[in-house]
This record gives structure tokens, sequence and C-alpha cells, in this order.
């Protein structure tokens, strides 16, 4: 996966890292081309070997629950190369934006397909306005930045729910989190959003800088009146580009 240098997601990404009162926030969006290195070509060698020799002794058994063949995963059927293509993707952005840890091992059961763009983007809202922090959607443009480097509309939606042994975000201190992989196949990009929360008390590691960034437009849009938790994606993106 080759890391995409975009000024306006740095400016984004700028402000994903500050205090509230009740927790600190680290979060941060990465764009990425799915264009294969050298790593990435020796990953997928390695995952395809892995699945043939699964799949060969999966077939073996006389419980097709366990044969490989007919697991559906959040990428489609295992069968289909594409739905394969799209989970080795995901594993290649977690090792570029995690690159202290593996995730070679990682199951299709790590990930879920989320039912719509709507549902992620009101979460994301969701959670920026609950932390005071909705001025970034609101008065930065979060979803037009977005939309603008991979094309929303044209996206599936992945989450990565991973356990214990495979989550980067277990840090001391860890409130909560969510990782989301905004991924457009026919643009070959895949977007990834991660932030976590954690307590004031919480160590914070050498290259995580907290935001002192001053400006609030969360109390000018309070005094207004102008707050909705529940913005939609076609609400704050829809109206503001032609598509």
């Amino acid at each position: 996966m080759k890391f995409l240098e975009v000024s306006s997601i740095d400016n984004i990404n700028s402000v994903l890292v500050f205090t509230t009162p009740e927790c600190k926030v680290l979060g941060r969006i990465e764009p990425y081309s799915c264009k294969l290195a050298g790593t990435d070509k020796k990953l997928y060698k390695n995952l395809e070997t892995r699945y043939n020799e699964e799949l060969s002794s999966s077939s073996k058994s006389v419980n097709s629950e366990h044969n490989l063949q007919y697991i559906i995963s959040p990428f489609g059927p295992m069968s289909q190369s594409s739905s394969r293509k799209t989970f080795y993707n995901l594993i290649s952005t977690l090792n570029a934006s995690y690159p202290d840890y593996d995730f070679s091992d990682l199951t299709p059961e790590n990930f879920s397909k989320q039912p719509s763009l709507s549902v992620v983007c009101n979460y994301i809202n969701n959670t920026l306005f609950n932390l005071q922090h909705g001025w970034i959607v609101t008065e930065l443009n979060l979803w037009k930045i977005m939309d603008d480097i991979i094309d929303l509309e044209e996206c599936e939606v992945y989450s990565f729910e991973p356990d214990m042994d495979w989550d980067p975000n277990t840090e001391e201190g860890v409130i909560w989190s969510f990782n989301f992989f905004f991924y457009n196949k026919k643009m070959k990009r895949i977007l990834f959003f991660t932030m976590r929360g954690l307590s004031l008390n919480a160590p914070i590691q050498d290259d995580e800088v907290i935001s002192e960034f001053s400006v609030d437009f969360s109390e000018s849009a309070s005094e207004s009146g102008s707050i909705n938790h529940s913005l939609s994606y076609e609400e704050y993106v829809m109206g503001d580009i032609e598509m």
C-alpha cells in the first residue's frame, strides 16, 4: 500500500488529536493507494498460499460449515478472488498504518461490512459532536474533503473489530475506539479513519501531541441552535458539492 500525501487531510488530522474534560482523543485519517509494493506482493502471496492450504484441508471435511468454499465473509464468498483481494487490502492497510504490528494472521471474522455509508457518517458525526468538536464536520468540511479524495458514494465501508490479541488500541487507559475503511475499488484507494478516546490520566506516546487548537466553532453553532447530532452524509455533503 502506498500512503498518499494529501494536504487537506493533514489539516483535518491536525485537529483530530485533542483533549476534552472527559478524555484525550487521538484520531487520524490516512489515504492509501492499493498499488502493491514489494512487501504487499509478498504478503498477498503468503495469504493466498495459506488460503489454498486451508481450502485443501477443509475440502476433506464432511461438515460443509467448515469448508472454505462455502464461507460467506464480509467481503463476499472467499472462493472469489475479488473477496480475498479486499480482505488482503485491509490487512495491508493495517500493516501500513501500524508498522509495529503484523496483522497477517487476521481472519475475515475480524472485519464487518457496514450496512450503509450514512450509518457510518452519522456515527462519526455523533462522536465528534458529543466530544464538542462538531465544527470539524461543519466548519472544516470533513466529508467534502474525504469525498474529494475517495468519492464516498462509490465506497464500501468496513470496520475492524479485533480481539484483544490483535487490537492496536489496547494501551493503558483506552475507553473507546473505532476503525473504518472507506474502500473505493474503482479508484483503487482506501481511506482509513481511526479514532480512540483515552482517560485523562493515560500516558501519551511521544509522537502523539495533543492539539491546542483554540478556535471552538461548537460554541457559536450551539448558540445559533444549528447543531444536529444526527446529521446525515447527504446533509453535510450532498448539498455542498455537485455529484
